[in-house]
């Protein structure tokens, strides 16, 4: 098992950091930097803390910090249904609904749909059962079975979910995600970055009607709790007037 020290330096070397550039980002010294790195000073959890959010580590990441320092986690990790995060559910909801009658999803660090809009509803109407339960947004959008068929612009689809699961990955390596990119994003990599993705609209012919729809993603500010900070919510513009006229009618 890595130590804190260990840990701490692996984040450090990820955000092409040196020891000097984090110790004054941290106001500490590097010397200490350099002695916790080395295990030969133990750090205290605010420490652990301070150095972490300097490093811009996930939640779930400081709690792994924390317990290799030998330290209880700080981070809960509730259920959006609960008592704990109802504020938070609550203002989920109204963004989703305050969107209609656009689509919005909301999804985790792991793409898997969370809470949808009702505009949402018809574009499932024909995609396979066994990818609604449960409907993870990047097979949902490049699987045959679900709503590929209905993209007319799939390989610009698709390396938008390339070039955002890449930079998830850069800043923290998941197994999980890493297993959904080699499934569906990493056959035609090319390393090559996708420039002004936001512009980049998906094209889906639907009910008769050739859609152009652009998204933007948002996320809740300094969150505590690690459910709260996987959460993210996709809203889906008109990106012409013709798409603004078939969704308000």
């Amino acid at each position: 098992m890595a130590t804190v020290g260990e840990l701490l330096r692996q984040w450090r070397h990820r955000r092409q950091l040196s020891q000097l550039d984090l110790s004054i980002a941290a106001d500490v010294s590097a010397r200490h930097v350099s002695l916790v790195e080395t295990g030969k000073s133990q750090p205290s959890a605010e420490m652990v803390l301070r150095l972490a959010e300097q490093l811009d580590v996930p939640l779930r990441e400081r709690n792994a910090l924390l317990l290799a320092a030998g330290f209880a986690p700080r981070y809960a990790e509730s259920s959006l249904d609960s008592t704990a995060l109802s504020m938070a559910r609550a203002a989920v909801d109204r963004v989703l609904l305050a969107h209609e009658p656009y689509p919005a999803i909301a999804f985790d660090r792991y793409w898997d749909v969370v809470l949808t809009n009702r505009a949402v509803a018809p574009f499932l109407t024909g995609v396979a059962p066994e990818l609604l339960q449960p409907m993870n947004l990047i097979r949902l959008g490049l699987d045959p079975r679900g709503l590929a068929p209905l993209v007319a612009n799939l390989d610009d689809v698709r390396s938008v979910f390339r070039a955002r699961v890449r930079r998830q990955l850069a800043a923290a390596p998941n197994p999980r995600l890493t297993a959904l990119y080699a499934e569906l994003l990493a056959d035609g990599d090319t390393g090559e970055p996708i420039e002004a993705e936001v512009v980049i609209p998906m094209i889906i012919r639907f009910d008769g009607a050739e859609l152009r729809v652009f998204s933007t993603i948002t996320t809740f500010g300094t969150p505590l709790d690690i459910t709260l900070a996987d959460l993210a919510v996709e809203s889906y513009y008109p990106a012409d007037a013709a798409t603004a006229e078939y969704f308000e009618t």
